[in-house]
């Protein structure tokens, strides 16, 4: 590869050159670079070995190249037809390698060989589906055979071409990374509901810059991914307000703001009977999607049909459909003191203020607790006792005597009795009574009355050691102990039945951070992001960032601290992460700072959720 760092161009030279001028450096076409360095194949040379066809095939995948046009040029008049480089990413931990005939071998080839095959072989660790979902795996091997004949090109000479080759892409961890981003699609929770509609982040992959399959840019491809709905693992749980069929008005390639910063979205006429509050559920969908995207911020999005305009919708208003208000101020911090009584460190000082005993019983009441989990409007909390055998809910705001507890465990063990809790943002309460005898996850509508028991059929022999329920009350994350090792997955929150009598159950578990073979704390750090404290094979304790769908990011890993027993995040990201170690106390980690230590003493430290 030859890049012109000038420019921001790089050309891959496996099998060709380009004539330039300037300074000209040689980078490998698979290293981690800038995501803004735009990288153009080249055409495969005349009388090209089939190694080099190979090999000038693989680095084409990783360019640039408009509509795969020079990357068909590896490819037989056939395969080039037919191949669909849409189809799917297979995400390796390095670069493809190739085995096959050795270089001196093709060499003395004669012209009579007329069809050889090369074995791509790697690691695999990821697939994205041709919904752009990201599927993360256990490191498996990967091997896939191209096929190469010689096929008479326009000058009537002969000339090897692949034949026989996969629909999709293959790429390295690395490539992948510069070439797609992650970003969130938002649709409406569906099934039996009292509470106003909410949004839900479904993350997907979308090419960085310009795609070169439907020449749009980063924003137009996200509005394009969101047209089509949820992905298949989302959409038993999840509705687009779009009408069925609304797509991009043909012909738009790029959306940005104007000089107003109004994002104006031009959509065909599917959508041109919407009433005014389905349409301005629509430009919801839109502004939560797109506002981590763009660099230019936008405060408002119109809406134009076939017709002319929709509605409109601003920044402000599109508050309404968050998954979760909170409070209205700044999220406090929550822990256990030696007591086993619950404290309160206000949300304002940013974890750096003194702590404060809460209201009510679980502030200076008899009972000691030993995990607590705070409702997010941060009014109510729930307590299991130190004894892991009973969940109460009190008041954080008014003075009374501790009630019954509303869920009891019979287990011997206190390790096999009740989880820490966790509160959705529609109010209700989780935890899972891990009995041998009978596990069992909960769940307890607004935080009172009989529990009800959610089924997970996809557990295999796993119990669940700790949840996280996210704001949105759709996905859950859950540590699961197997054989030895705690693992993390993301299970999908299904309701069916009515509003007075649901039918609830945790389906379609996925691996959330399979690099890691047991993790230790986790907890939900903004809308579709987790952080997670866990140890690769071998390998020494790390906090990291992973997105709800598995993938990590090279930013992901957090300056190390020593023995972490418990994480805290907030859903607002500019909030400090907060973690319980066993030689420091309570320490915190703002943005851009290190570690520093909040208190020496304190146990089961919580954000609201």
């Amino acid at each position: 590869m030859t890049a012109l760092l000038g420019c921001g161009i790089v050309v891959l030279a496996g099998c060709g050159s380009m004539p330039v001028t300037g300074d000209v450096k040689a980078v490998d076409a698979s290293q981690p670079g800038d995501s803004q360095v735009q990288v153009y194949a080249v055409a495969p040379r005349e009388g090209a070995t089939p190694s080099e066809i190979v090999d000038g095939f693989l680095e084409s995948m990783t360019s640039d190249d408009p509509d795969f046009r020079t990357t068909r040029k590896y490819l037989s008049a056939d395969a080039a037809r037919i191949w669909q480089p849409s189809e799917g990413t297979t995400v390796l931990a390095n670069a493809p390698n190739r085995s096959g005939a050795a270089l001196r071998d093709e060499e003395r080839r004669g012209d009579q060989d007329t069809e050889t095959s090369y074995i791509l072989t790697g690691e695999k660790v990821a697939a994205v589906d041709a919904q752009s979902s990201y599927q993360p795996i256990a490191p498996a091997d990967y091997s896939q055979t191209l096929h190469l004949v010689r096929e008479k090109a326009a000058d009537g000479k002969l000339e090897w071409r692949i034949d026989i080759v996969p629909d999709g892409l293959v790429l390295g961890q690395s490539d992948f990374k510069r070439l797609y981003r992650s970003v969130n699609k938002y649709y409406f929770a569906s099934g039996p509901t009292s509470g106003p509609a909410t949004l839900v982040a479904d993350p997907v992959y979308v090419r960085n810059r310009t795609d070169p399959v439907t020449r749009m840019d980063t924003v137009a491809q996200t509005v394009r991914a969101l047209l089509a709905g949820p992905t298949d693992w989302l959409s038993p749980v999840a509705d687009s307000r779009f009408p069925a069929g609304t797509a991009l008005r043909k012909g738009v390639t790029a959306l940005a703001p104007d000089d107003q910063n109004v994002l104006k979205v031009p959509l065909n006429r599917k959508a041109d009977k919407v009433g005014l509050r389905a349409c301005r559920m629509m430009a919801a969908q839109v502004l939560f999607t797109l506002r981590d995207l763009t660099s230019a911020r936008f405060e408002r999005v119109q809406l134009d049909g076939g017709r002319g305009r929709l509605c409109t919708l601003d920044a402000d208003e599109a508050a309404e459909f968050a998954a979760d208000s909170g409070s209205g101020g700044p999220d406090s911090q929550y822990f256990l003191d030696a007591e086993g009584h619950v404290q309160r460190i206000p949300g304002a000082t940013e974890g750096s203020g003194p702590p404060q005993p809460v209201t009510g019983p679980l502030g200076m009441g008899t009972v000691a607790m030993g995990a607590i989990g705070v409702a997010r409007d941060e009014e109510r909390a729930a307590a299991v006792s130190a004894d892991g055998q009973s969940l109460y809910v009190a008041s954080l705001d008014a003075e009374g005597q501790l009630g019954a507890p509303l869920v009891t465990s019979t287990a011997i063990k206190p390790a096999d009795r009740l989880s820490p809790p966790s509160w959705d943002g529609r109010g209700d309460l989780w935890v899972a009574d891990r009995d041998q005898a009978g596990p069992r996850l909960l769940r307890l509508a607004r935080g009172e009355g009989e529990p009800q028991e959610v089924r997970v059929p996809d557990l295999g022999g796993g119990r669940i050691e700790e949840l996280r329920m996210s704001a949105d009350g759709v996905r859950i994350a859950l540590l699961l102990s197997k054989d030895g090792h705690t693992t993390l997955k993301i299970g999908r929150v299904e309701r069916r039945g009515s509003v007075e009598s649901p039918e609830l159950s945790v389906r379609d578990l996925r691996q959330a951070a399979p690099q890691l073979t047991d993790v230790t704390a986790v907890s939900w750090s903004g809308r579709s992001r987790l952080v997670v404290v866990g140890k690769e094979q071998g390998g020494v304790q790390q906090v990291r960032y992973v997105q709800a769908d598995g993938s990590t990011s090279s930013s992901g890993v957090l300056p190390g601290v020593n023995q972490v027993r418990a994480v805290a995040a907030a859903d607002d990201e500019l909030l400090p992460l907060m973690a319980e170690t066993e030689g420091d106390g309570i320490v915190k980690l703002s943005p851009g700072d290190n570690w520093q230590t909040v208190l020496e003493e304190g146990t089961s430290l919580v954000y609201p959720g």
